[in-house]
């Protein structure tokens, strides 16, 4: 196995050279061209000759104009060609955006930071209307969107009167095509092959996967009405080599004298999960133009996310309050100023071996209508969607230890700062004959065998809107636009939790080995002989007893949350000059009127184990005025200065608007006390004021400096009140209250605070310096952020959710004579963010920086070529291999955090032909 590991190992080290030897030969041919052929701007070129612009310089020449001929303050992003922008997802294009973070989700870009404030207060849309999302909240998780099926976004970092449904950092409006804004029939073929070089970790899984895609557009009756379909195929599996350290804490006398105050790990888990995803989306327009007085552009878009995951591996405790451990020959060092035990082995414990299966399917759809007519002066727009997203998930775990179940184990560990914990357990844990299923875990055991976690979640927009503009002159003001949107969303989630049990009153039994599969490797910890793997789906009917557990967390997590909004808008556009200087903008107001409505249960333990509840529903109803300016100055030399002020909101998470409460009386006391959700929670408001600063050099070169302040009037965190009245809440203690009066934990509105920051950005064209450099190019972005909002209070260091100080992304690229070559690097710093912890649940974990470097080489055929049409590439994902690492709660004497996750993705390597005919 190993001497296969390291041939394997060669191979990549060997593509990786040759990838690279490609690329350089790429840029190198580049430069010899860049010498000697002809240049856009005349150069050496032949008189009268027409160079059409397309690939990156077209999407930067695209992005560019919408950013120049923007009112507002925005950033965007043009695919390069129909079918070409080169992510598996729109979701690592907007991780290059200037003031924008991505965030890693097994493996992938899924959650978008905008200016350092997570997904919850930002909004996603498609065609102007806003989008559900598969995620327990609102933030849009993006990895659902193919990059294929998306023409173009546009992310708003100050608002606009008439865009309905904006967020308080920002606003993302994902773009279909428009067929008619083309000239001709065009059909794009798209076929990719991938290959991950983390290799097969599981039995029964792949490395290798393909994306394919298909878009056709044309255009017929002379033009009046157009056609445009998509279809996007993406099968990409991904491998995970995983470990984490529990937690870390005193272990009392166990380390010997003087090494009373050393913290040690407490426990430990080192998996491979194997993931099976595979996406289909589907996206259709059809425009309707038959007169001039008459639009109509209806658009189809339709998703759905398979992933099947495999997970096997090992994890203990070795804390001495779980076991009667001993530590042998233990060595310390000194991280931070605090003594952390660094290796030893320790003696009495016993892991638990897990082979774990969970399901996700995931299904996005929108469908959509805007209907424009002409009537005299004025411009008359109806518009109306329907947005709908379920999430159907199963988690299932396994457990297994060694034989009889609870012998113990010694195990020697080598601790590292950076990178997993090496491990050197005495037992074979891969040996069928020494490993049994059952519950191993210390304390009597975890009182079950295994579990399955059912969550389920349905959300749904409705929206119509209804607008007049016309052209107004009065004062500065050349233009103005009304209108009225009304939208209804529904959002649900229910959760089943049920315990496996072993049949024959949970007797501890054997693998048979007909569902036995080769052992998972984790010799990448040290484990050189991995673990007992066998098909959990099939043990599942073999030996369990499924018992549904029907506790307070399963029904505090069924809710339904409702809102109905209604938005009324004015916006005036200017047009005006000041001392000479030209100056346009907008300005206008929201009035939104906001009801919500939550229903869920009141909980408490019952006597059985099973939870007593009665149904419970709550609600607010409110308003919000939002007076909005943009301004900008054009000064010669094509100088832009960019003013917005603002009043923003971005409305409260949904799980936090969930009526559920476990509540109840004292029968000993006879006072109240609970914990829940808060239906009657106002949104996060916010004002928000920006400058920026643009200087556009050529049609894609630009610079932009701009300085953003935020201050946000509260902030949403969990608070106590000791004065809750409970008047209407059921009691189903049976006790009588002394009153009515007690202690409720719940999100409440608090405390806010002020954030602020500053964003450079540009884009460089090589030959606007030197002819010879010409094809060459760089495009880079740079934001630093400040802020003293503190998500749990005043009082509490904790820092704000999705917030790094720092953020850089630079992509240096070649693009000539059909030779297309680019490198990117994006990086974030130190952050907080929210992941997918035990059983879905969503918890705050401190990321460490992140890092992430792609590439992309392609070449296309000559327009004098029998191969007209057709590019070859070749593309490659996280090619440093960068980990994700995150830090658990427990500090140093200087303040860092302790090593907690440590995952390791594998780099993705892509090969593909695209191929487009007209």
């Amino acid at each position: 196995m190993k001497h296969n590991r390291t041939r394997a190992a060669d191979s990549r080290a060997l593509f990786y050279k040759a990838s690279t030897a490609v690329g350089l030969a790429l840029f190198v041919a580049g430069a010899a061209h860049a010498q000697n052929q002809t240049t856009e701007d005349g150069g050496n070129s032949d008189k009268g000759q027409v160079v059409v612009v397309t690939g990156i310089r077209k999407s930067l020449q695209d992005s560019i104009a919408t950013k120049k001929k923007s009112d507002e303050i925005v950033e965007a992003i043009s695919s390069e060609d129909i079918g070409k922008l080169p992510d598996a997802s729109i979701a690592e294009s907007l991780a290059r955006l200037p003031g924008l973070a991505g965030q890693r989700v097994n493996g992938r870009v899924q959650a978008i930071n905008i200016r350092g404030l997570s997904g919850d207060f930002a909004t996603t849309l498609l065609n102007g209307r806003q989008q559900v999302s598969t995620g327990d909240n609102r933030a849009a998780e993006f990895d659902q969107y193919p990059a294929e099926l998306i023409g173009s976004v546009t992310v708003y970092k100050t608002p606009n009167p008439s865009l309905i449904g904006q967020g308080l950092s920002g606003t993302a409006d994902l773009h279909t095509v428009h067929p008619l804004d083309y000239n001709h029939r065009i059909v794009s073929l798209n076929v990719r092959g991938s290959i991950n070089s983390n290799g097969k970790l599981n039995a029964g899984t792949k490395d290798t996967g393909n994306r394919y895609s298909f878009a056709y557009i044309d255009q017929f009756f002379d033009k009046k009405l157009g056609v445009a379909i998509g279809y996007s195929h993406l099968d990409d599996p991904s491998q995970t080599r995983h470990y984490k350290s529990w937690w870390w804490d005193k272990q009392g006398s166990l380390f010997g004298a003087g090494h009373a105050d050393a913290l040690g790990l407490q426990g430990a888990e080192v998996e491979d999960t194997s993931r099976s995803q595979i996406r289909d989306g589907v996206m259709a327009v059809v425009e309707f133009h038959p007169t001039d007085n008459f639009r109509s552009v209806n658009d189809i878009y339709s998703s759905t996310f398979h992933q099947k995951e495999t997970t096997r591996g090992l994890m203990w405790y070795q804390s001495q309050y779980a076991d009667s451990i001993s530590f042998t020959n233990p060595t310390f060092a000194t991280w931070g100023g605090t003594e952390i035990n660094t290796s030893a082995t320790v003696n009495g414990v016993t892991p638990i071996l897990r082979n774990d299966y969970n399901t996700r399917k995931d299904k996005m759809f929108s469908i959509g209508s805007n209907n424009t007519y002409l009537l005299g002066d004025w411009r008359l727009v109806g518009d109306a969607g329907y947005s709908e997203a379920t999430r159907k998930e199963v988690l299932m775990e396994q457990y297994a230890g060694t034989a009889p179940i609870r012998t113990f184990d010694s195990i020697g560990y080598q601790l590292q700062q950076n990178g997993p914990t090496l491990f050197s357990p005495q037992t074979d844990y891969a040996d069928v004959t020494q490993v049994e299923l059952g519950d191993p875990a210390p304390w009597g055991g975890w009182g079950h065998d295994g579990l399955i976690h059912a969550p389920e979640i349905k959300d749904t927009i409705t929206s119509a809107t209804l607008s007049g503009d016309r052209e107004w002159r009065f004062g500065p003001f050349s233009h103005v636009n009304l209108g009225v949107n009304f939208s209804r969303r529904e959002k649900s989630h229910s959760s089943e939790d049920i315990n496996l049990m072993l049949k024959n009153n949970r007797a501890p039994v054997f693998v048979d080995p007909s569902i036995v599969v080769n052992p998972v490797d984790l010799s990448w910890a040290g484990i050189t002989n991995g673990t007992l793997s066998y098909d959990p789906v099939k043990a599942l009917n073999m030996y369990y007893d499924q018992v549904p557990i029907n506790n307070e967390d399963q029904w505090n997590k069924a809710w339904d949350v409702t809102e109905k909004l209604v938005t009324t808008y004015l916006k005036m556009d200017i047009d005006t000059s000041l001392g000479g200087i030209p100056l346009s903008g907008n300005a206008g107001l929201q009035y939104i009127d906001e009801n919500q409505h939550s229903r869920g249960y009141v909980t408490q333990a019952g006597s059985n184990g099973q939870a007593e509840l009665a149904p419970f529903d709550n609600g607010a109803h409110y308003h919000d005025v939002l007076p909005m300016l943009n301004l900008v100055a054009k000064f010669s030399g094509d100088q832009y200065l960019r003013i917005g002020a603002s009043r923003t909101i971005a409305r409260p998470r949904l799980e936090d608007l969930r009526a559920n409460v476990s509540a109840g009386v004292d029968i000993t006391k006879f006072t109240w006390s609970g914990s829940g959700g808060n239906p009657n929670l106002k949104p996060w408001r916010a004002f928000a004021m920006d400058i920026s600063y643009e200087k556009y050099l050529t049609k894609d070169s630009y610079f932009a400096l701009a300085v953003f302040h935020k201050k946000l009037d509260t902030y949403i965190y969990t608070q106590t009140d000791q004065n809750f009245d409970f008047t209407g809440y059921p009691n189903l203690s049976g006790a009588t209250p002394t009153s009515n009066i007690g202690t409720m934990s719940r999100p409440e509105n608090g405390t806010g605070g002020k954030l602020q920051g500053i964003e450079l950005s540009g884009t460089a064209q090589g030959g606007d310096l030197v002819s010879w450099l010409d094809g060459f190019g760089f495009s880079g972005s740079y934001a630093r952020s400040w802020t003293d909002i503190h998500p749990n209070g005043p009082s509490d260091p904790t820092r704000l959710p999705g917030f790094s100080g720092t953020v850089t992304n630079a992509t240096l690229f070649y693009e000539k004579h059909g030779f297309s070559a680019r490198i990117s690097e994006r990086w974030r710093s130190a952050f907080r963010g929210e992941t997918e912890q035990l059983w879905g649940t969503r918890q705050y974990s401190e990321i460490q920086p992140d890092k992430q470097i792609d590439a992309q080489i392609s070449y296309d055929m000559p327009d004098d070529s029998a191969l007209r049409g057709l590019t070859f590439l070749v593309e490659a994902y996280n090619l440093a291999n960068s980990p994700y690492e995150t830090r658990t709660g427990t500090e140093t004497s200087n303040g860092a955090f302790l090593p907690e996750t440590y995952d390791t993705y594998g780099s993705t390597i892509i090969f593909g032909v695209n191929y487009k005919f007209q």
